[in-house]
């Protein structure tokens, strides 16, 4: 009662005299995920170090989740938003695997026929493929698979079931991923891909409409009278309408402008990326965005910025190498070792 009482206290300080609806349950009850503001964050003691959160929920509710001392804490901004999840999901790549194996095997062959045949347009069905191999490397470490040839793997019946177990082993249960790290008062006329720019795209039928979810409602019709300006939407009756690829568009402004500062700064030449062709250099520094975090590349007499993931956590002056195939990065550590993703 008196740890449940010390924590009510520090929310109702985080959330400065608003009101919300307080969720102080433990970890195990959790929703599946939550999305919101973060408000506040910091270790429950000298004697547990645990951290914990204060997420502002666009639900209308404030949550007090506890992470683990892995969290780091640092790499988390306070006003940014932030979506914690109560352990991992079942992974896509695991039902296709699952879906695509007969009587246990499963081949690469054949599932890049079916990529083929698919033809979506800006997917890679030779990279689509590989990201698979690569997920099927990691089960083959884990003993989840077995590889019996170059393309041919065996497969449990039960394999969604087993990698997720997995993830959530290595995960240990709360996963924090930050959905933008700009407060939500400065994405409104940020150049930039913003979390409210996603949520345009999407055109969520349900928006919330009470406490931090008010507040989202507002910010986004202040970002679509921006983008109106911009010429980047326009206004059908009641109704705005994007252009197609706002997203990209939005990016690649931002990459430019960013490009430019750190070209002035180190005399270096941007090299922009280029998909499937491969990015060597040493990791230099990450570079916060609206449009996401990136990686800076150097090679010496130029930089490309790569989007960051969190395989390269910690790798910081080292050297390393990226390939960019649509909207997915791949990584290799060192000059020996296998591509991560």
């Amino acid at each position: 009662m008196g740890e449940r009482g010390d924590i009510i206290r520090r929310m109702q300080r985080a959330l400065a005299g608003e009101r919300r609806d307080l969720a102080t349950f433990g970890n195990a009850e959790l929703p599946e995920s939550v999305t919101g503001r973060l408000v506040a964050k910091g270790i429950f003691g000298p004697l547990d170090e645990r951290g914990y959160l204060i997420v502002d929920g666009i639900d209308g509710r404030a949550y007090h989740i506890a992470v683990p001392s892995r969290v780091d804490l640092g790499a988390l901004p306070v006003g940014a938003i932030v979506t914690v999840s109560n352990g991992p999901a079942p992974r896509a790549a695991d039902r296709a695997i699952a879906e695509l194996a007969h009587d246990g095997i499963y081949r690469t062959s054949e599932h890049l026929a079916v990529a083929r045949a698919s033809d979506r347009p800006g997917r890679d069905p030779e990279g689509f493929v590989q990201a698979h191999v690569r997920r099927l490397e990691a089960l083959r470490r884990a003993g989840i698979v077995k590889r019996l040839e170059e393309g041919i793997w065996s497969v449990p019946r039960d394999l969604v079931e087993r990698g997720l177990t997995h993830d959530a082993r290595r995960a240990g249960g709360i996963r924090v991923e930050v959905r933008c790290y700009l407060p939500i008062e400065r994405q409104v006329h940020a150049v930039g891909a913003t979390w409210l720019d996603r949520l345009i795209v999407r055109q969520p039928t349900d928006r919330p409409s009470t406490g931090f979810g008010a507040e989202v409602h507002a910010a986004v019709a202040e970002r679509e009278s921006f983008l109106v300006t911009e010429r980047l939407a326009e206004r059908r009756g009641q109704r705005v309408i994007v252009v197609r690829d706002l997203l990209s568009r939005l990016r690649a402004r931002e990459l430019e402008s960013a490009a430019g500062k750190i070209a002035a700064e180190t005399g270096l030449i941007h090299r922009p990326i280029a998909d499937r062709q491969p990015i060597s250099g040493i990791l230099r520094r990450s570079v916060v965005l609206a449009s996401g975090r990136f990686a800076m590349l150097d090679d010496g007499m130029g930089f490309s910025l790569v989007p960051w993931r969190p395989v390269i956590d910690g790798r910081i002056g080292h050297f390393v190498t990226a390939v960019t195939r649509a909207d997915h990065v791949s990584w290799n550590l060192s000059r020996c070792r296998g591509v991560t993703r």
